[in-house]
């Protein structure tokens, strides 16, 4: 008799967990560059359409098909009989789905760490190895029966069994493949390289917390009797916990350590403390949640570093430490913690070896299993691409995609901004107005002297976005109405403020600032720079620049007038 909750339950989960695919394609594409966009979306992608036919012919069989201590079965297509491990009242196909996008999800971690250089047909064949034997064996050991299970081994949705599979694949595939083209200077420090689109990493992470509700709550795999009920519903509340508390942790902890919160390094620490919480939340009380919260918030961010700086793995969303660290440091924070059996709680310290001895042999086998894939690779199709490749971006050299942003552009309108409170007033120790400009001996055309006879002058001023509507209101004033607008990015030769991003100092700081190109004749050069000094002057590093240069000529395209001639009028 099939149990209708139940099963709907199940399916519900599986659905969530599926929908998981679309919060780490976002957070991917977000925390990388955008030239490399569409392929990290292709490999989420590939990642899940690849692990559903090899989890149905092979992974499936050998994870549940079976009662051995070390593999399952060979039951290609799932024509077996699994009675015996079927959730009550869940038929096989509920079954299958939910523990399919559960292998998904443990190979879709591993293209965040080896983005922006992995060849795409290497990544695919990854994806199919993970997914056919690598996680399906562990995953045998954990939930299939075998030998962990026997010992007491406790994971109940997967820091372990699906997230630090992930987490140590994509740091052997990482290390193997090598750090990103500019990550590292000549003296083996690294450099930051920013995510393009921090508003769709944010969407990306908010999607998986959504998701996690699914991935450990639905783990019950049934809503049959108060107690399971009860359960379910303890389970939403440490899940949430740990996050929530995780990020509070990072936030304050990066606010300590690099003097100003870290955005993306706090939105991590939510999937670390989902990641942490994920082995032992049907087993530790709210508080345990928190301190599992606590200690992922902390180790999240040194972890970051720690392979950032010390061990020179390129990750450039952070995923070893996300699902690698905070999955095992979860999974034994749960001997420790679990209100039944911890050993905080007075369960003796056998649980907690037993829990110590899972997370070392998972590590083991997923070392030497993706040593043994990754090289393969590397030494046969090759696993990194081309230095061409990569500093052009693989969107257009894997898939032949110019830009995953085709008819977006940056926008020329800038928000007005209220003059007096743009900037703080001058520095008081201001003892002068700002230097006298040297005149540039260009006047207005005097009557009979034609055009070709007039001095054409570029003014091209670098400034603040803020200080935009009180530049160009100062240019109309003094009667300068024609003016190119353009969103850039940059800094001086001082290089910018130091800042800093997951822990790295950047080298570089690019700013946003905007660029107005103005044509001059019939206003003297002069009294253009005299009034943008005026609109933009503050006394402040970023008041801006500016740069005059001489024009040969102007041609008017419609009219076919050159020169001066070329400036009159509307256009």
């Amino acid at each position: 008799m099939y149990s209708s909750v139940n099963t709907i339950w199940v399916l519900l989960g599986a659905a969530l967990v599926f929908f998981m695919q679309a919060g780490f394609a976002m957070c991917e594409a977000g925390f990388t560059r955008a030239k490399n966009t569409g392929n990290i979306l292709m490999k989420n992608l590939m990642d899940f359409c690849i692990g559903t036919p090899v989890f149905w012919l092979l992974g499936f069989g050998i994870m549940f098909g079976g009662a051995g201590a070390l593999i399952g079965g060979f039951d290609p297509l799932v024509r077996g009989d699994y009675s015996s491990i079927l959730p009550e009242g869940v038929p096989l196909s509920a079954f299958f789905i939910f523990q399919t996008v559960f292998c998904a999800t443990a190979a879709t971690i591993v293209s965040g760490a080896m983005a922006e250089r992995t060849k795409f047909i290497s990544y695919c064949i990854y994806s199919l190895m993970i997914s056919a034997v690598v996680y399906p064996i562990s995953g045998h050991w954990i939930w299939g029966g075998g030998w962990l299970a026997q010992l007491g081994f406790h994971d109940f949705a997967g820091s372990t069994a699906v997230h630090m599979v992930g987490g140590v694949s994509a740091l052997i595939g990482a290390k193997i493949l090598g750090p990103r083209i500019g990550k590292y200077d000549e003296e083996g420090k690294p450099r930051a390289i920013l995510g393009h689109n921090l508003s769709i990493a944010a969407l990306g992470v908010f999607i998986l917390w959504f998701c996690w509700f699914g991935f450990n709550g639905c783990s019950t795999v049934s809503m049959t009797g108060d107690e399971t009920i009860e359960a379910a519903g303890s389970i939403f509340v440490t899940t949430n916990m740990a996050a929530a508390v995780a990020c509070v942790t990072t936030m304050l902890f990066t606010w300590i350590r690099f003097k100003k919160p870290d955005i993306s390094m706090t939105f991590n620490a939510a999937l670390g403390g989902l990641v942490a919480i994920t082995a032992g939340c049907d087993m530790v009380s709210p508080v345990g949640a928190a301190v599992i919260g606590i200690c992922a918030g902390i180790i999240l961010p040194l972890a970051v570093e720690f392979f950032d700086k010390v061990a020179k793995i390129d990750d450039p969303v952070g995923a070893i430490s996300v699902h690698g660290v905070c999955g095992a440091m979860g999974t034994l924070l749960t001997g420790l913690l679990a209100v039944d059996g911890g050993l905080l709680y007075g369960g003796g310290v056998q649980f907690f070896l037993t829990q110590c001895l899972g997370v070392v042999s998972v590590i083991a086998w997923v070392v030497v299993t993706m040593l043994i894939v990754f090289t393969v690779i590397k030494h046969t199709i090759g696993l990194r691409a081309s230095a061409v490749e990569e500093l052009e971006g693989l969107d257009i050299h894997e898939h032949g995609l110019p830009t995953a942003y085709a008819d977006f552009s940056q926008s020329t309108s800038m928000t007005a901004v209220a003059k007096a409170n743009a900037y703080p007033e001058p520095v008081a120790a201001r003892k002068a107005a700002p230097d006298e400009a040297v005149p540039v001996q260009v006047t207005s055309a005097p009557s009979g002297i034609t055009a070709s006879d007039v001095a054409l002058s570029k003014v091209t001023i670098i400034c603040s976005q803020a200080k935009f509507e009180a530049l160009k209101d100062a240019m109309n004033e003094i009667g300068v109405t024609g003016m190119t607008v353009t969103q850039v990015l940059g800094c001086g030769i001082q290089k910018g403020k130091t800042e800093y991003y997951r822990g790295v100092p950047m080298t570089m700081n690019l700013l946003p600032k905007v660029q107005v190109d103005i044509v001059v004749s019939k206003v003297p050069v002069w009294e253009v720079i005299q009034a943008a000094k005026k609109a933009l002057y503050t006394g402040n590093i970023g008041d801006g620049k500016i740069f005059v240069y001489h024009v040969e000529d102007v041609v008017k395209v419609r009219t076919g007038e050159t020169g001066y001639d070329a400036l009159q009028g509307e256009e």
